[in-house]
């Protein structure tokens, strides 16, 4: 791909529109970054919090660890922290830099039930408004498509911003112009340089997290449990350290991640299974940079049918980008790789969505297993074929019929997990 066209462009440009960085899992970060822009727009500490969340964003934040504020979780929480110590400036990293002492304010705030949350019945699945009063003022923040799309600020029902929220993530780059096989023209052919500096935050960010989560224990200890059981030859290593990353993430580490698709869970999947095989394989830093670019664009690919939150688990097109792009450190043409990601697909897509919590980890682990198992089918002729269940004739069909399962066949089991995860338990 030469870089004058106008697709390497854009393809550029979505690797830096995505890969960011985030500090806890984004949901409840995108609630405390609304709940700081609604504090700053207030002028003061709120007195009360109410927050209105779509039923994607409730289900993943009802069960993960809030970074910063001493284990809790919940919306609540979130909504707390950002409100009385967030910095709206640093968006997806708001709740980084908390204090003991506002540790301390934090729970007072919260024992005196100053924040309420309602489900905000919405046609985007990630959607919240944040309304903040206190002192007689009353200010308003939505947030809404993804997790720093502030779509209208309102003071004392004074509007003082909006914009549309579109069907498609309005000031974003198009996400239709990604194809399989135009990523892997892409992957080979851009300048090193354009991208290092992004994919080496990437690299030392999730390899951190990973270490850290193998190193001590959070959540179930997928990753631990992985390598004790199984050994650190690489096809176990590589899924055990992507777990880890995420037991640490779901339970509050404050180590943050280059995030893919608004996810850092998915961020850690793409990332450290490509990593682990590439330092296996000493192939080189350029070589692994590229299989980075391939791993992360195949994912943002898929989730652009899938949508950002959905109950169609994120671990499954993360791992086979990843799977993908470990074929393709092994030396892998577009066939192998097309091959890779449907064999992959046709096994996990089945996986639900639950939210954000603890499982997450082994979810990453089963997925990355999935793909590196249909690599090995192909190399050895093996394959799911045109008409097997939702496989398709070309990858980008069974793409294209991942994403139809995700946003039409799956919107009433989104539903339903959701009234499952808010039922009252005895």
């Amino acid at each position: 791909m030469e870089k004058r066209d106008t697709k390497y462009l854009q393809y550029l440009q979505i690797l830096r529109e995505e890969l960011i960085p985030a500090m806890g899992c984004t949901e409840p970060i995108a609630i405390a970054y609304g709940a700081a822009r609604a504090r700053v727009l207030l002028g003061e500490k709120p007195e009360r919090i109410l927050v209105e969340a779509s039923g994607n964003l409730i289900k993943n934040v009802k069960s993960v660890v809030v970074p910063n504020t001493g284990g809790l979780k919940g919306i609540e929480a979130a909504a707390a922290a950002g409100a009385l110590a967030g910095k709206p400036e640093k968006e997806l990293e708001v709740i980084a830099d908390i204090t003991e002492e506002q540790k301390a304010e934090l729970a007072l705030f919260l024992g005196r039930k100053a924040v309420e949350v309602r489900f905000l019945d919405s046609k985007f699945p990630l959607d919240l408004i944040v309304t903040a009063e206190g002192f007689g003022h009353r200010t308003r923040v939505r947030i809404a498509q993804y997790h720093t799309n502030v779509v209208l600020e309102e003071t004392d029902g004074q509007v003082t911003f909006r914009k549309e929220a579109a069907g498609r993530e309005e000031g974003l780059t198009d996400r239709s112009v990604l194809n399989v096989e135009d990523i892997l023209d892409f992957a080979e052919s851009v300048e090193i340089e354009e991208v290092r500096e992004t994919l080496e935050k990437q690299i030392s960010c999730n390899m951190a997290i990973a270490e850290e989560g193998i190193r001590n224990s959070y959540g179930a200890n997928v990753g631990s449990v992985l390598l004790k059981l199984y050994g650190n030859e690489i096809h176990n290593r590589a899924r055990a350290m992507a777990a880890a990353g995420s037991d640490a993430r779901m339970s509050g580490c404050e180590l943050p991640v280059i995030i893919n698709s608004g996810s850092g869970n998915q961020g850690i999947t793409v990332s450290v299974p490509v990593i682990e095989y590439a330092r296996e394989l000493k192939v080189g830093q350029e070589k692994l940079y590229r299989a980075l670019v391939l791993s992360n664009l195949l994912a943002i690919h898929q989730k652009t049918g899938i949508g950002r939150l959905s109950a169609y688990c994120g671990a499954v097109s993360a791992g086979s980008a990843a799977g993908a792009a470990i074929a393709y450190l092994y030396g892998g043409d577009y066939k192998t790789i097309a091959h890779c990601l449907v064999n992959s697909l046709a096994v996990t897509s089945g996986m639900i969505c639950d939210g954000a919590k603890a499982s997450c980890a082994a979810k990453i682990a089963f997925s990355i297993e999935s793909a590196l198992l249909g690599y090995e089918m192909y190399k050895m002729g093996s394959q799911f074929r045109d008409g097997e269940g939702i496989v398709r004739k070309g990858v980008e069909n069974t793409i294209a019929n991942v994403g139809r399962l995700s946003k039409e066949g799956m919107r009433e089991t989104d539903r339903e997990i959701l009234k499952m995860m808010t039922e009252a338990r005895c």
